[in-house]
This record gives C-alpha cells, structure tokens and sequence, in this order.
C-alpha cells in the first residue's frame, strides 16, 4: 500500500525527495534517524517526535492532519529499519 492511499500528498513526498538530494540535509537527516529501532516506529509518540524533528531539519511544514496521516502510515508499514527487505521495499515507494 503506497503513501497515496493515506492520502499524503505527492507534492509533499517531492520537496522532501528535492531537499534530501542536497548532502546536507541528508546527513543531518540521517543522523536524527540514527539507531531508530522498529519499536521506535511502532509508537505513534516517537513516530510524531520523529516526523517533527525531520520537518524542522528540511524546513517543510506538516500541517496536524498530513502529520497523521504520515505517523499512519509509517506504523502501518511495520517498518524494521536493520532488515534490507524493508528498506529496499520503501526504497521501490519513494523512488
């Protein structure tokens, strides 16, 4: 199930794919995603924290109802960031 269906906006996904091109970001990125753990995705509370932290380093405003629907669809996704398979699978979302 694609990050359309949640009903995450395209335009969005694009400035984030656009901003994450720029090494810099993508470090900064990186290091805030730094030993997150499956659990971690799991809680609506970490995803949230997550998901603002990020926002802020991109400088890309989430409005509350996007947010939850981002925070959805992340949980949704069962997401285990030491297995290959998933990160190739989310790779194959955003490409």
């Amino acid at each position: 199930m694609g990050y359309q269906e949640y009903g995450i906006p395209e335009s969005l996904v694009e400035r984030v794919k656009k901003k994450l091109q720029n090494d810099v970001y993508l470090e900064r990125v990186k290091k805030a995603l730094d030993g997150v753990a499956k659990k971690d995705l799991q809680s609506r509370t970490k995803v949230k924290s997550l998901l603002q932290k990020v926002s802020r380093i991109l400088g890309i405003k989430v409005d509350t109802a996007t947010s939850n629907k981002i925070i959805n669809f992340v949980i949704d996704q069962k997401i285990d960031p030491n297995n290959t398979f998933h990160m190739i699978k989310l790779w194959g979302m955003f490409r």
